[in-house]
């Protein structure tokens, strides 16, 4: 049996491929929307991808199930459980061959066996697949493929289904589904590989590990949220405490992967602009320019209206919660990273990247143009500034705020969340922005300094008030 682990850093998001040797043939679990990494892969160890299931309803990435259906005429294995508003849509009619699996089927790739095994809570249709090698003639499956069910030190949220794609009153009920499917989860052979879909650094959950992989008689032994299952009512109150807010983008992701992603065929090829270009975009409202420069850089000069998202672990995260679904993209960036943010883009959906601007052009451009800047202050000069009628915003996690407190007077809204709450704040006064260290802030300004707000940036964010300040508030 060939087993590859292919992992994602910005999404914290874990694929599988596995094939049989003997006949050549392939599956790919819970693909990512570019899927030439998994074709790549199946060439080089001389399989062919015949088949691609999904554990669920994705709703922190697009999948890449339907473009291999597309692409390969892989069948396609999803979950037929979990009621009638939790199918995936875009099978229905015929169009990609594909199979719905129920509690207790199989089907085999080759001479390896997948059974699958519902596991609602996180979602309602969630399925977990068990991997058998047949011809190893062993006792139990070498490991169990677990979606967002069960990771590495947490188990799956339940409450995005409420928190981010606004079904009112389903966290409880998902988290008691939750309960009972990690009943079932202690019935398995401790000795069995577990293979997550997420690792430390997802919204799927709120403390997952690091670790890549584990087995089922750990996590049993060491995970917390198992741990906090003794009984129905502490678990439902201990898996909803503390859960982050999901980015905005997440109701997008679980409409599209149900009703199914548009078929990419190849990646977006922006064209390079001029600064004659950068220009023209100053200001303007139809299209998101993203610029992945340094914070110093780009609040100290920027095209008017752009976007301050760096090109790291939260690049996606930011764009997908401050870009419009369908709204053209201009990337400013370093022209070897233009397919990188390129990528990072249509994994969340947001396929008009049209073009892009190197730094140094942008240098050109800001002996052209007319550059915007954004303010920043020392966490000692706050106080003074909310005297003088500045409105303070806070943008870290609810969960910060009940541990850590916060700076008397502050309004919360997470960062992922503001874009749709952005009528709350105030057009007639500055806005003070800061987070735990000024990243986060650094964030949210941008997109307030593009909709027009005097945003202003606290250095060094929250720890670096309460450093000086022995007072806070608590939430």
């Amino acid at each position: 049996m060939f087993f590859r682990q292919v992992y994602d850093p910005k999404l914290s998001q874990y694929a599988y491929l596995i094939g049989c040797q003997k006949t050549g043939e392939a599956i790919v679990f819970d693909p990512l929307r570019d899927v030439g990494t998994y074709l790549d892969i199946a060439e080089r160890e001389g399989l062919r991808l015949v088949a691609v299931a999904e554990t669920h309803i994705h709703a922190d990435f697009l999948s890449g199930a339907r473009e291999l259906a597309e692409r390969v005429k892989a069948t396609v294995y999803v979950s037929g459980e979990g009621g009638a508003d939790w199918q995936s849509e875009w099978l229905k009619g015929g169009e990609y061959p594909h199979r719905i699996l129920r509690d207790g089927d199989h089907f085999m790739i080759g001479n390896i066996r997948f059974d699958a095994i519902h596991t609602p809570g996180h979602t309602p249709e969630h399925m977990c697949y068990t991997v058998t090698d047949t011809p190893a003639h062993a006792s139990m499956p070498v490991g169990i493929l677990t979606g967002d069910f069960v990771f590495v030190g947490d188990v799956g949220r339940p409450d995005l289904l409420e928190s981010a794609a606004g079904q009112a009153g389903t966290m409880e009920s998902g988290a008691r589904a939750l309960f009972r499917s990690i009943e079932k989860f202690r019935k398995l052979p401790p000795a069995m590989q577990l293979w997550p879909a997420h690792g430390a650094g997802s919204a799927c959950g709120k403390a997952l590990g690091a670790v890549p992989m584990s087995t089922v008689g750990y996590e049993l032994s060491a995970n917390a949220s198992l741990q906090a299952a003794a009984s129905a009512d502490a678990f439902v109150a201990y898996i909803l405490d503390g859960q982050p807010e999901p980015p905005l983008y997440f109701a997008r992701m679980k409409r599209d992967n149900r009703g199914g992603p548009a078929v990419l065929g190849k990646l977006p090829e922006p064209k390079a602009i001029n600064a004659a270009k950068l220009v023209e975009l100053q200001g303007a409202t139809g299209v998101a320019v993203i610029d992945t420069r340094a914070w110093e850089a780009y609040r100290r000069a920027h095209v008017p209206g752009s976007l301050f998202a760096p090109l790291g672990k939260t690049f996606n995260t930011i764009a997908g919660s401050y870009v419009p679904e369908g709204m053209a993209i201009y990337l400013i960036t370093e022209e070897a990273r233009v397919r990188e943010a390129t990528v990072d883009l249509i994994r969340v959906g947001l396929d008009r990247v049209v073009g892009y601007a190197t730094p140094a052009t942008f240098d050109e451009y800001a002996r052209k143009g007319k550059p915007a800047s954004v303010g920043e202050i020392d966490a000692a000069q706050v106080e003074a500034q909310v005297e003088a009628g500045a409105f303070l915003l806070d943008v870290r996690r609810a969960s910060e705020l009940a541990e850590r407190g916060q700076i008397p007077g502050a309004t919360h809204i997470a960062y992922e969340r503001l874009l749709a709450r952005v009528a709350e704040l105030p057009k007639n006064k500055p806005i003070v922005i800061y987070c735990r260290s000024g990243n986060r802030s650094a964030y949210a300004a941008g997109l307030l300094d593009r909709m027009g707000y005097q945003a202003t940036n606290v250095a060094g964010g929250y720890e670096a008030w309460k450093a000086i300040n022995s007072t806070v508030a608590k939430s």
